[in-house]
């Protein structure tokens, strides 16, 4: 059976704003269809996201990586064993009598647990193992949270009905076993904890709900706002509106989730899909490790230069926020951008074609479920679905 890793960090980062991600674990009990999923909607001030493979000591596996990072730290990531690991900053852990200066070394440690662990208690020996302090990171292994300052951790088993009777849990930047009322991320976790409680009612926890819902939630539960409702009250004139902790923000700059697999299926089945960019501009794209070092093309890139997805995306994310520029432009949006009376918002336009190429790979992965993966048919998804989004891209946005 595959095992899921998610390390969250754990730490006082440079910048609270630009580590925020939001994320969550669903164990197989609480999902559509059995298979535990993984999600991670990141943020951070690295706006251009792609993904490399790499050969590992052990095993081979995708990274999704900051494209002009040299040193090549992982943000998220699957191995050939079906292990997946992701992170999210957290800033109520480390103890403040901690003066460790080494830190921000989760994306080294991530890149390590991928090279050489296949099960979460290779990842737990691995955490024991390593030299204290161990930087700032926090884990979770299976489906539960290991949440580790530089020399402790504490885990949170979404299988253990006390700790998730519901089968999952949810993080932002602020750890349970840590200090009460420190850290960051209290609106987004009260938003994910009311999404994901809902659609735990109407047993929908898929790869899509996460990509397509989840990861572009307008919805804030502090202010019972909801931007969406917004859509159909303007034109498509400029008008700005306040856009400040949301899942789905300025700082958001790509998704991962992933889906693993049951008892007894092969770990290649594994599926990690992909969305680079600003999620409200971009699209999802699902990958395979057993490919190795095959990626689509609008995912990756050589060197230092950007996914094509991506620049896509970050283009017309710059139609949104047209007050950049400002010290605090970032806070606000033009509505009509994402969504309008006219139904011309990036938005409206793109989340129908994301469903569709979601709906194509979930066809692709059924029929291999029955009769075993097939390299030749993911090649020919992967050409089939890089040629299509630069079309669209093209004919809708003249990109």
């Amino acid at each position: 059976m595959q095992k899921l890793i998610l390390i969250t960090v754990l730490a006082a980062l440079l910048s609270l704003d630009s580590f925020c991600c939001t994320t969550a674990i669903i164990s197989g009990k609480a999902t559509v269809d059995g298979r535990p999923i993984l999600w991670k909607h990141r943020d951070t001030d690295s706006f251009n996201n792609k993904i490399l493979y790499f050969k590992g000591k052990k095993y081979g596996y995708y990274g999704l990586v900051d494209s002009d990072d040299t040193l090549r730290m992982v943000w998220a990531g699957t191995n050939s064993a079906g292990f997946s690991i992701m992170n999210s900053a957290s800033y109520n852990l480390k103890p403040k009598s901690d003066k460790t200066e080494l830190q921000d070394q989760e994306g080294i440690v991530m890149k390590l647990a991928l090279a050489t662990c296949a099960t979460v208690d290779d990842f737990r020996r691995m955490l024991d193992s390593l030299p204290k302090p161990l930087g700032v990171i926090d884990a979770q292994g299976g489906a539960a949270y290991f949440e580790t300052n530089n020399f402790i951790y504490s885990i949170f088993d979404a299988n253990n009905p006390a700790v998730a009777p519901n089968g999952y849990l949810i993080r932002t930047n602020f750890s349970v076993s840590g200090r009460e009322n420190e850290g960051a991320g209290y609106n987004r976790f009260e938003t994910a904890t009311k999404l994901l409680a809902d659609a735990f009612k109407v047993k929908k926890f898929s790869p899509s709900f996460f990509l397509n819902e989840a990861s572009l939630c307008l919805k804030q539960e502090l202010t019972q706002t909801d931007l969406s409702l917004e859509f159909k009250k303007i034109d498509n004139k400029k008008k700005i509106y306040p856009f400040r902790d949301f899942i789905v923000r300025y700082t958001s700059s790509s998704t991962i989730v992933v889906q693993g697999v049951k008892p007894k299926e092969s770990p290649l089945l594994s599926t990690t899909w992909v969305k680079l960019g600003f999620q409200p501009a971009s699209v999802s794209i699902p990958i395979w490790v057993a490919l190795a070092d095959t990626i689509p093309s609008i995912l990756t890139a050589p060197g230092i230069q950007n996914a094509k997805l991506c620049s896509y995306a970050l283009i017309l994310k710059k139609k949104c926020f047209p007050l950049a520029k400002w010290t605090e432009g970032e806070n606000y949006i033009s509505l009509d951008k994402l969504g309008n009376k006219q139904e011309e918002g990036i938005m409206q336009l793109i989340k129908p074609f994301d469903k569709e190429i979601i709906g194509r790979g979930e066809e692709v992965i059924k029929k291999w479920r029955k009769e075993g993966f097939d390299s030749a048919d993911a090649e020919a998804f992967y050409k089939d679905i890089e040629s299509q989004v630069s079309l669209y891209y093209k004919q809708k946005f003249d990109l």
